[in-house]
């Protein structure tokens, strides 16, 4: 391993530089000293920028916002700036750029361009939350935010019902009850997912549990669904050969919305060839109510 040195900043370079999600000593030297030398800033919300800055007392470097609503408007201007020998950092609001923040748009056209782009690791709130789910780790799918309209939203984690990676996902206080109450319904009651909220702050908590506990847990304190948060949820797992195929279930579910767990139960064994009792268990172990 290199010992630490003070980072020298290249002309005509692009930085991607990953800032602290909440706890500000989780910033990198090397990072503190890109952000020191380069000569700009490109930052999602320039104000929260400059309150980092300011705590470390960086003071030369001008920031230049780049967000979501203007990124393509001002990718050429940030490249002209790289062609003529600026080097130029990126930061999103917290933690590593373009992870569901800006900056794709602007990275690929750094490399289709022939400029250098370079990344400095430091924190993700996803890899920060499944290093403390005790979910398996060694395969994992990052989804991001979901759909905030319920049918897209229900459409996105149907698509993932039978995907055996563990999944990852962002959620907002205001959505994290009805996206828990989805997961329950398509998933299954049972499925483990573990919230972590507000990692690295004062007010970090980590809980895991079966999702429809886990919603139940949340509804019991407001506080519980306040602050950032991500939730991992383990894969689908592998069932023996005399499982339920999952268009079983699906046609389960919808005959279910309008008649009763026996009669559902007994048209998806008529529709499907599965046994009765198998349909029957299911919804009795997922506490199904007619």
């Amino acid at each position: 391993m290199h010992q630490y040195n003070e980072q020298i900043v290249f002309a005509s370079t692009f930085y991607v530089i990953a800032t602290p999600i909440g706890n500000l000593g989780d910033i990198t030297h090397r990072a503190l000293s890109v952000l020191n030398h380069v000569d700009l800033i490109a930052a999602e919300d320039t104000r929260h920028t400059g309150l980092l800055l300011k705590h470390f007392n960086i003071k030369a470097t001008r920031l230049f916002a780049l967000h979501d609503n203007n990124e393509h408007q001002k990718t050429g201007v940030l490249l002209e700036k790289l062609k003529n020998g600026q080097s130029i950092a990126l930061v999103s609001d917290a933690g590593t750029p373009l992870i569901s923040d800006p900056g794709y748009h602007l990275v690929r056209s750094c490399r289709e361009e022939g400029i250098r782009v370079v990344p400095l690791p430091g924190a993700c709130a996803a890899i920060a939350a499944l290093s403390a789910s005790g979910i398996a780790s060694d395969r994992f799918c990052y989804e991001g935010f979901l759909p905030s309209k319920a049918p897209s939203r229900q459409n996105a984690l149907k698509a993932l019902i039978e995907e055996k990676r563990t999944l990852i996902f962002y959620e907002s206080p205001h959505r994290i009850l009805d996206s828990l109450q989805d997961m329950a319904s398509i998933f299954g009651e049972e499925r483990y997912v573990v919230l972590a909220r507000e990692l690295t702050k004062t007010w970090e908590s980590i809980y895991g549990a079966p999702v429809q506990q886990l919603l139940n847990w949340i509804k019991e304190d407001k506080n519980r669904h306040r602050g950032e948060m991500v939730l991992i949820m383990e894969g689908h797992r592998i069932k023996s050969d005399n499982s339920l195929p999952h268009a079983a279930l699906e046609t389960f579910r919808l005959l279910h919305s309008e008649l009763s767990i026996k009669k559902s139960a007994a048209l998806t064994s008529k529709i499907h060839h599965v046994k009765k009792n198998a349909l029957y268990r299911y919804a009795l172990d997922n506490n199904w109510q007619d």
